[in-house]
């Protein structure tokens, strides 16, 4: 059997305690792995790699000259979370998202909450992911942010919102094809467990996008920039899954403020598009001039009610960094609820005292862009060098208002395969959150683990790799 190791001191271990016990939910499953030799487990983990080569589940890295593709690391240890946790869970990311939602309303109609003094309205109305443009237009079932990828991290006192992705969330497939992958590696395993599914999400991301509209029967179509897109697998995986058209903007045109898809048999009326595009590049007359993604009078037949994009024009404020510190306040303010879920406790650069402090911590502290993805354009100041950290001070004093920082919570803890045997490697959770006339979430979510050893990074253009997330039915 491969040697595991202990758990990382000041960190929650998902599977040992303190003192080197197994927690109750992954008995079964280190019962089952000391029964297995290297040589069996290091097989499946290359079928593994091997089949997702041929599935084609790679990704391009922006800035990497070499053009190449990359395939995102998997662990076959998985991330189990007992049915209890879940439940938490999944209340707190209803919550939020419910109230997320409500305040994009808000700000493009009444503006109740800034008028209230709890959101500075010049975070919001000077926002460059504020489109003015969107302003008093009515959305059916008042839903902007129609699918919501929830990002939470978990320490010893629980979980905690790290942030909220609602522009183009991206990573589902990964969740799906890792499930996938699990029942046909280690079909044993699903015996022991009972794992509850996930493999119905699209058919309830396809539920969600034909509520979007009061259309019946709408016609959906998916919308990528195309196939040098880094998330190009997911979009195409996707609308296959779906049963619907994967476009691009070529294949659409605007004619009487109504979208129609070029078809063999003649234009086609959509309905409902799922753009997997920035706002930016939507529509070349309004936003962006030199576009060549988008879809010349898209926003006129949006505002018209002729067609529905998902996730709504202008959702981007809602995820932006500087205004996540606020969510907490916009559930208190809609719900009349205490948040569920905690935020990271962070510090707004914009404001002067808290630049101060920030100044003084760099080298305890994350601090990152407030419109940044990805993992770039980050300081983890721990790990960071005198030079990286002197660079980040001379950023931060040149324009404080594009950064916030954070402590670095200790992320919980995975044991995953690598090099040296089994390891704890800290992980992420993304569920996905679907807004429709119902609110629709699958148990599970794309779990991320940061590959090397104390890393906090899990983003896979960052080195990180994925892990299939278990939550165990009650």
């Amino acid at each position: 059997m491969h040697r595991i190791h202990p758990p990382l001191a000041g960190c929650f271990d998902e599977m040992l305690a303190d003192d080197g016990e197994t927690r109750g939910h992954y008995r079964e499953f280190l019962q089952w792995l000391g029964a297995q030799t290297p040589e069996n487990l290091d097989r499946r983990r290359h079928e593994a790699e091997l089949l997702f080569h041929r599935v084609g589940i790679t990704f391009a890295v922006y800035g990497d000259d070499s053009g190449a593709e990359r395939l995102i690391p998997f662990d076959t240890i998985p991330r189990i979370v007992p049915a209890s946790e879940w439940q938490t869970l999944e209340a707190g990311l209803r919550q939020r998202v419910t109230a997320l939602n409500a305040f994009l309303h808000d700000i493009y109609h009444e503006q109740h909450i800034l008028r209230a003094g709890l959101v500075p309205a010049a975070q919001v109305m000077v926002n460059n992911q504020y489109q003015v443009s969107m302003q008093g237009l009515d959305l059916p079932h008042q839903t902007y942010a129609h699918i919501a990828g929830v990002d939470v991290i978990r320490n010893a006192d629980g979980y905690y919102v790290l942030e909220d992705n609602l522009r183009v969330p991206s990573g589902v497939s990964y969740m799906l094809e890792n499930r996938k992958m699990m029942m046909r590696l280690f079909p044993e395993l699903f015996a022991r467990y009972a794992v509850a599914p996930v493999e119905h999400y699209p058919s309830l991301l396809h539920d969600t996008l034909r509520e979007a509209t009061h259309v019946d029967n709408p016609t959906v179509v998916v919308m990528t920039p195309g196939h040098f897109n880094s998330a190009y697998f997911e979009h195409a995986f996707l609308a296959q899954q779906m049963g619907v058209e994967l476009v691009e903007g070529r294949d659409l045109f605007v004619e009487r403020d109504r979208v129609f898809m070029r078809t063999t048999a003649g234009p086609r009326q959509v309905d409902v598009i799922y753009r997997r595009i920035d706002d930016v590049f939507l529509d070349p007359l309004v936003f962006r001039a030199d576009s060549m993604l988008g879809i010349p009078g898209l926003l006129s037949a949006y505002r018209k009610g002729n067609v529905i994009v998902t996730n709504a024009i202008g959702t981007g404020v809602a995820d932006d960094k500087s205004i996540y510190p606020y969510v907490p306040e916009m559930i208190r303010f809609y719900l009349s609820e205490e948040p569920i879920l905690n935020n990271v406790p962070t510090w707004q650069c914009r404001k002067p005292d808290e630049l101060s402090h920030v100044l003084a911590h760099l080298d305890e502290l994350v601090v990152k862009e407030v419109h940044g993805a990805g993992g770039y354009g980050m300081l983890i100041g721990p790990k960071a060098s005198r030079a990286e950290i002197d660079d980040f001070r001379a950023r931060l004093r040149a324009d404080p208002a594009n950064y916030i920082a954070q402590p670095t919570l200790a992320l919980s803890t995975c044991p995953t395969f690598v090099d040296e045997g089994i390891a704890p490697r800290h992980i992420d959770l993304r569920p996905f959150v679907l807004s429709g006339k119902d609110m629709r979430i699958v148990p599970g979510g794309l779990s991320r683990v940061a590959l090397a050893r104390g890393s906090l990074v899990v983003n896979s253009s960052q080195g990180g790799g994925t892990k299939d997330a278990w939550i165990l039915e009650a």
